[in-house]
């Protein structure tokens, strides 16, 4: 189960969107919404895309030095890995994905092998020439990925793969069974003042591009075809829903503990969640459930980034397919409380804690997964080659006028 460390550092993860810098330039305009083709909406080429990957993995280098996300490299399967390959693991933990684009600077500045990187920096690293090429064929359980995973265009840019993708989670839709005996099938709930008081959301600006989503259905007029790559009336639009929605709010959650709180208190009956606080709820004999709504959902992804002046990088492909594999998949989706990219994790998570496969969604089929909209950075240059759309600082200040 996963600790108050890896919970802290999972939400510094979700906060990283506010604080980074946001890149204009090709790299802006390479964004694009989730998909399992690869392709570069920018139609440019990536500064390291002619780099010929490895072609063979050799004798470990004896060291590999990482920047993670905190959580991401435990002892339970670092040491292990230590042991087998002879690579020492020494980890950076970085609070931000602007932090990681900013101590991956330079391709790691010679210093860095790899990133773990979320949807949100992938593009910005790869475009700005901080990660290189990397040959999958050398990472046999890729093979085993979900479909989506195996080549996202927020890793894989006109069939070149820049990294291995890890794990991932859908923003749920969290509620009380004795309110909702039936789950519920919109996201309207959160949005109806019939759960006035009742109701709980991230405190995350990176929220606006729920409202989006569930808008894109709701009022098709406003023609929402991406929540993250919003004009000034659709951006109004999702605003307006928000501020409205405001009075319904018992709380914006900063902490997956926060909301566990209030529904365990009897405080909230529904509210945007990660399977995490499900698990939790159930654990302690919770009433709730969750589910996706028929409106699809948001969601984040990690990947494994090679960083373009890697000083190991046998050690660096060692432990992309050490950490690709179902075992330490099932670890570390059950640690930090993600869903793991390969599929065959799913028996050794149940393994290791019943139910969990079921509980992280681990068991859903790929129709399930492709509703989710992963995470990606909002900037004025559109995925459709137009420059209209409202980039993320904006994003921020309105935020503080919807919670303020």
């Amino acid at each position: 189960m996963m600790g108050n460390e890896q919970r802290t550092g999972r939400w510094r993860r979700h906060l990283g969107l506010i604080g980074m810098v946001l890149v204009v330039g090709v790299g802006a305009t390479a964004c694009s919404s989730n998909s399992s083709s690869p392709s570069s909406s920018s139609g440019q080429t990536p500064p390291t895309a002619n780099q010929a990957a490895a072609t063979s993995v050799g004798k470990g280098e004896g060291s590999l030095n990482l920047i993670a996300w905190e959580g991401y490299a435990q002892p339970q399967w670092v040491t292990p890995f230590e042991q087998q390959t002879g690579c020492q693991v020494h980890s950076k933990y970085a609070g931000s994905s602007g932090e990681m684009v900013s101590l991956m600077a330079n391709g790691g500045g010679g210093q860095y092998d790899l990133v773990s990187a979320s949807g949100d920096a992938d593009l910005r690293l790869i475009y700005g020439g901080d990660v290189k090429p990397v040959n999958v064929g050398l990472v046999p359980d890729w093979k085993q990925f979900r479909p989506f995973l195996k080549s996202p265009n927020f890793n894989t840019i006109n069939g070149v793969h820049y990294g291995t993708s890890l794990q991932f989670g859908p923003n749920v839709l969290l509620y009380s069974t004795k309110t909702f005996p039936s789950a519920p099938t919109s996201w309207s709930v959160i949005y109806d003042s019939k759960y006035k008081g009742q109701v709980t959301v991230p405190n995350n600006p990176i929220q606006i591009a729920d409202a989006a989503l569930y808008l894109e259905t709701k009022s098709p007029s406003l023609g929402i075809t991406d929540p993250y790559e919003l004009n000034p009336t659709q951006f109004t639009a999702a605003v307006a829903l928000l501020k409205a929605q405001k009075p319904l709010i018992a709380k914006y959650w900063n902490l997956a503990s926060d909301e566990i709180n209030l529904f365990q208190s009897g405080t909230t009956s529904v509210g945007a969640a990660w399977p995490y606080q499900t698990i939790s709820l159930k654990q302690n004999g919770a009433a709730v459930s969750d589910t996706i709504p028929a409106q699809g959902a948001t969601g984040w992804a990690d990947s494994w980034l090679l960083a373009t002046k890697a000083p190991h990088p046998n050690c660096a492909y060692k432990w992309m397919q050490w950490v690709s594999t179902p075992t330490v998949q099932a670890q570390q989706a059950i640690s930090f409380g993600e869903t793991p990219a390969n599929s065959q994790a799913c028996t050794i998570m149940d393994q290791l804690q019943a139910g969990s496969c079921a509980g992280y969604h681990a068991d859903q089929p790929d129709a399930y997964f492709n509703s989710i909209k992963f995470w990606k950075t909002p900037l004025a240059q559109c995925g459709n080659g137009k420059s209209n759309c409202v980039p993320y600082s904006k994003w921020t200040d309105a935020w503080t006028q919807i919670t303020g």
